[in-house]
Formats: C-alpha cells, sequence, structure tokens
C-alpha cells in the first residue's frame, strides 16, 4: 500500500470579486443590463505537495495567503477550479467553531451525526464515546443541544471528537486558540499521540512554538502560491523575517532610536532615545499582544506613566517587567512616546520573541497589571 497520506497535484482555486455564484436570474439580468465587471481572484494557484501518513505537518502564511481555503478544498467543502487532490484515510476537520454540528442536537447526538458522516457504524462509535466524553471535560452538559454552548465548549468537543474517532487525517485550522491554556496542552499531549498511531496531521497556527513542537515539516504559502516546503524551525525564520521583525529593531530619525525585547522569565525591554526639548511632558507607553492581537498587558498611558526625566532627554533606558505569566507562543511589543495626552512616535509591533512553556504551570493567558521598574542611564 502507498505511504502516502495526501498527494496534491496543480491545485488552483479562483473566485471572481463582484459576482454571486448563487445569484437569481434577476440579479443575472441586472448584471447584464449593467455590464457590471467581476475581477478575478487566484485563492490558491498551482499547488503540488506530498505527506506521507504519520506526518504532521505546519501550514503558515499570512493572513489572506490561502491556508484556510487549501483546508476547505481538502475536506471536501470547497471545490478546486483546476488540479486534483487524492486522499488515502477518512479525513476528519475542525476548520471553526461549530463546523459538522447540527446546533439543534445535543452534544451525545452530534457525536453519533459526525461518526456516522465518517463511516462510522453505531457499536464503533459507542466504543468510543465515553472516551470522547471523558476527553472533552463537557459530560455535564452531553444531553444540551450544542446552540447553548460556549465556544470553548464547542472547542472541547469538536477537538475530542476529530481525534478519537476512527479517522487517519486530522486537519485543525487555528482554532485551539478559543481553548484555555491548559486544554490547549492536552491537545498538544493528543496530538502527539495521533501521530504516534500514525495518523496524519495538518495543523494550520501562527503559533510558533506550537508548529515546531508538533512538526518536522512545514508549508508556507504566499499569495496563494507555496512559498517554501521545509523543517519547521527552518520556515519560521523565513517567515518571521519577511516582516523585518526581531528580537530589536532600529529607528532612522525617530526619538526613539532602538528597542530590544529579552525574555528569560523575565522581561525586559531596553531602549535609547533622542528627544528634543520642545517635548514638554515626554512618557514611555508600552503594551505586549500575542499572534491574535489580544492585549496580554500594558502599562496606563493615563496613570501610571513612565516620564522621562530632564536630564535623560538622551541615553538609553530599560524596563523590567516582573514574571509576566506568558503561556507558550510568539509575542510583539510596540511602543509610544507621549507628549501629555499626544502621540509624538508610535512603534507598533515592532519586537517580538516566543516563549516555550509546554509541559510547565506557568500558562496565564489574558490581560494582567504588570510590575515593572525602569531605569534610566543619565549623563
Amino acid at each position: 500500500m502507498s505511504d502516502v497520506a495526501i498527494k496534491v497535484e496543480n491545485l488552483s482555486k479562483q473566485y471572481r470579486i463582484g459576482t454571486n455564484a448563487h445569484s437569481t436570474l434577476r440579479d443575472t439580468l441586472s448584471n447584464l443590463i449593467s455590464k457590471k465587471k467581476s475581477e478575478e481572484f487566484w485563492a490558491l494557484r498551482d499547488i503540488n505537495f506530498e505527506i506521507k501518513k504519520g506526518e504532521a505537518i505546519g501550514i503558515i502564511g499570512r493572513n489572506g495567503a490561502g491556508k484556510s481555503t487549501l483546508l476547505k478544498i481538502l475536506s471536501k467543502i470547497t471545490r478546486p477550479t483546476t488540479g486534483r487532490i487524492e486522499i488515502n484515510g477518512r479525513l476528519s476537520a475542525l476548520l471553526e467553531v461549530g463546523t459538522g454540528f447540527h446546533p439543534e442536537l445535543t452534544g451525545r447526538e452530534n457525536i453519533y451525526l459526525n461518526g456516522s458522516l465518517l463511516g462510522m457504524s453505531n457499536s464503533e462509535i459507542k466504543s468510543k464515546f465515553d472516551e470522547i466524553i471523558d476527553f472533552s471535560g463537557v459530560e455535564k452538559f452531553i444531553d444540551t443541544p450544542v446552540k447553548h454552548y460556549s465556544s470553548g465548549m464547542y472547542v472541547r468537543l469538536a477537538f475530542s471528537i476529530a481525534a478519537n474517532l476512527k479517522t487517519e487525517v486530522l486537519i485543525i485550522d487555528e482554532v485551539l486558540a478559543v481553548g484555555d491554556a491548559i486544554f490547549q496542552k492536552k491537545c498538544v499531549s493528543k496530538m502527539n499521540d495521533v501521530v504516534g498511531e500514525g495518523k496524519t496531521i495538518l495543523l494550520v497556527s501562527h503559533d510558533s512554538s506550537l508548529i515546531k513542537s508538533l512538526t518536522e515539516r512545514s508549508i508556507l504559502l504566499e499569495s496563494g502560491i507555496v512559498k517554501l516546503i521545509a523543517p519547521s524551525n527552518e520556515i519560521f525564520d523565513s517567515f518571521y523575517s519577511d516582516y523585518d521583525i526581531g528580537s530589536s529593531a532600529i529607528f532612522d530619525n525617530a526619538p526613539i532610536n532602538s528597542i530590544e525585547a529579552i525574555y528569560n522569565g523575565m522581561l525586559t525591554l531596553n531602549f535609547t532615545f533622542q528627544i528634543d526639548c520642545n517635548i514638554v511632558m515626554p512618557h514611555i507607553c508600552f503594551l505586549l499582544t500575542d499572534v491574535n492581537g489580544q492585549v496580554i498587558f500594558a502599562n496606563n498611558p493615563k496613570y501610571d506613566k513612565i516620564e522621562i526625566p530632564s536630564k535623560a532627554r538622551s541615553r538609553s533606558c530599560s524596563i523590567d517587567i516582573k514574571s509576566p505569566k506568558l503561556r507558550h507562543g510568539k509575542y510583539y511589543v510596540s511602543l509610544w512616546l507621549a507628549d501629555g495626552g499626544k502621540d509624538v512616535f508610535i512603534a507598533r509591533d515592532c519586537v517580538s520573541f516566543d516563549v516555550t512553556t509546554i509541559g510547565k504551570k506557568d500558562t496565564h493567558l489574558g490581560y494582567i497589571i504588570p510590575e515593572f521598574e525602569i531605569n534610566f542611564d543619565v549623563q
């Protein structure tokens, strides 16, 4: 038997912007009369790759690169314009919250519905039922219609169904970001087990640490084409270098000259500056966000200003943020220089750093009030 789980050949997907594929006769006649022009958009173009059985593959790229379109075609939700795909084995996809669930059915009924769609018999589904419920942690609500579930409960049950039912290929599209940190760690452990059982995983995520920990290879998409297929560590270096974001950044002809981020359990921001004396009340504001743009912490520019002493209008400064309690993932630092309530200089997402905490207790995620110290080098 072939050891290839997924084979994609010359795959392309075209959309027409400005038209409706399911338009009525009235819409069609109206478009003809008005001579409304449509624009061709290729979401994917000439995609080729092979994935072997038992491989875990990451799919990465910027928003709009074609990642979700590719997964929808592989899941047979969307038809390709040209090309072909070959999938050997049953496929289960977790593309977005609620996908594959009937909102009026209970959690129990949706488990049997999903299993039936995969071609499993009632006895096969029943043999996995307790394992699915135990992993998901939604036993108390299993006979409640899923339309009453929170997004986190949806994800818990959907992932548990996808990972525990009898499938050979598992596709996951960033949806795990909805779950809490503890459940995400359970999912990571489960996906490692799934690969060990010989199943194939395709994982879309902006979380570099998650991709690196689960996959050996990744596919980098850019504007609908495959830019690179390479080891995950190498491909993430290439991906993030395109953003000109790193652990340090230099700004030309700006009051803030440079910034550096160092993370070793404590986050330290080092920056140099040259401030014009016309700025009456200079102060620094900083912001930390994750890959989804969620604010993790920031100083309050109204009540918690970091004012720059008059003797320190040039030179350097360091901000030490103690015990930020960050979960694994990539983080971005933004920096502001303000004069009272007026912005003077803004550097958004100017530096980034990675945190790896898989298997550790330090898994806090959310807005927190940081404890920090600031020191100026005055000359």
